[in-house]
């Protein structure tokens, strides 16, 4: 499985944009999608809180699924039932469901409304992905478990850790979904489990895990982390999923199966900044697919890539591609490129090197604004068409931007990576003005 991860916590793209990339993920050699929906997907009834008001709707599902599967791609919906879960512990409703009162991080596991919680969610996704064969339960990065005051108690009568804690909570997870979907697979990220013993997890009798270790080409570990007999309660077959290349606790004996998964992050949580965008990251995603498929990044690989993109070289060791590229969102890789590498380096220029703007046009003189017309004309011309050339580009990439994404992620670019730089231009030639 070459599964490409949307994590839609961030600069969700819209369907559209879905409709050209499916086919480009295809060609690069991906056979799945795994996608973690967050606040996008279409929650109704008493989930219906945690709805964006961008979300998907649920025509929009089942077109994704349809687009897909038109394009041989395997559709994996993650939904996070650990950590990561700050888009609903955000709310008023579900803050009694926190570890720790004060971080919206993390489930307490001791609540039982968390698990009913949990089995609302897990059905409402899995009821728009009947075809899907996997679901992918999240579980890592639980920050602060054990902090919580129940959790404390429990280790204290149980005269239990906060491993078995962890394994208890999954356990009860993945044997809802046994029990309610069968044939259905399961998948998590692998951790936690990384710093529980394997004699923990045959405790636990969690039944067989595996794992895909993704970095430098691909490596399958001779023994993932896993093992034990049967478990207690109906669980489906689990695989876990890395999120670094560190060696694996291992455990002799066990099956696995091989996972890559590639990720394209618009946040690292849900209050974080946005990473970057789906479009910029192109380049980097078809490089990895391609060393997948091929065992190593090779010639052969290298020419795949520049086919499929459109572009005429491509410098690995630097990050850089030459030529005019031609994929879905090429313009906003070629905009957001001028933006990172010129923006704020020539805007500076213009205010720190500029002898007439140092000398004749200070925040004094602007604050209390008085200046000699005769050295004023020495940077003006410049200063103007400065301020057009760049007003111009940005203009041009709000609208491809406006194409892609929904208002409030093209908001929030342009505040996070515009506006501090291009703001003090635009003030400039105000002043001047």
């Amino acid at each position: 499985m070459r599964l490409v991860h949307l994590d839609l916590k961030g600069a969700a793209p819209k369907v559209s944009y879905l409709e050209q990339l499916f086919p480009l993920l295809s060609r690069l050699g991906a056979n799945g999608v795994l996608i973690e929906y967050e606040d996008m997907f279409p929650f109704k009834g008493e989930l219906e809180v945690l709805r964006s008001p961008y979300a998907y709707s649920e025509e929009d599902i089942d077109w994704i699924q349809q687009l897909a599967e038109l394009h041989k791609l395997e559709v994996v919906p993650l939904v996070q039932t650990f950590g990561h879960v700050e888009f609903i512990l955000k709310h008023e409703k579900y803050q009694h469901l926190r570890e720790v009162e004060r971080f919206p991080n993390s489930f307490n596991p001791h609540v039982p409304d968390t698990l009913a919680l949990l089995k609302s969610l897990l059905s409402q996704v899995m009821e728009k992905h009947r075809r899907s064969s996997w679901i992918h339960i999240g579980a890592d990065e639980v920050f602060h478990l054990g902090e919580g005051m129940d959790s404390k108690s429990w280790m204290s009568h149980n005269r239990g850790d906060v491993g078995t804690m962890y394994l208890k909570h999954i356990k009860q997870v993945l044997g809802f979904l046994a029990a309610r979907y069968q044939g259905l697979r399961a998948l998590m990220w692998d951790d936690m489990l990384r710093k529980i013993s394997t004699g923990a997890l045959r405790g636990e009798r969690m039944g067989t895990a595996a794992v895909g270790h993704l970095g430098g080409g691909v490596r399958t570990p001779r023994h993932p982390p896993a093992a034990g007999p049967g478990a207690d309660v109906p669980v489906p077959a689990l695989q876990s999923g890395r999120r670094a290349t560190r060696p694996s606790p291992t455990a002799q004996g066990a099956t696995h199966e091989v996972t890559a998964r590639l990720s394209l992050p618009r946040r690292y949580d849900h209050y974080s900044v946005l990473c970057e965008l789906l479009p910029v990251g192109i380049p980097s995603l078809a490089a990895c697919l391609q060393t997948l498929v091929h065992g190593g990044f090779m010639e052969e690989t290298r020419r795949k890539v520049l086919d499929v993109l459109g572009f005429q070289s491509l410098q690995l060791e630097q990050g850089t591609c030459e030529g005019r590229g031609a994929f879905p969102g090429v313009e906003i890789y070629r905009m957001v490129e001028q933006v990172n590498g010129h923006l704020k380096e020539s805007i500076q220029k213009a205010l720190e090197e500029e002898s007439g703007i140092k000398g004749w046009f200070s925040p004094y003189h602007r604050k209390h604004q008085f200046g000699n017309p005769r050295n004023m004309e020495s940077f003006g011309s410049k200063l103007l068409k400065l301020h057009e050339d760049w007003e111009s580009l940005v203009r041009e990439l709000r609208a491809q931007l406006e194409s892609i994404y929904f208002p409030d992620t093209v908001e929030e670019w342009m505040e996070e990576n515009v506006n501090p730089y291009l703001d003090q231009l635009r003030d400039l030639v105000r002043d001047y003005r």
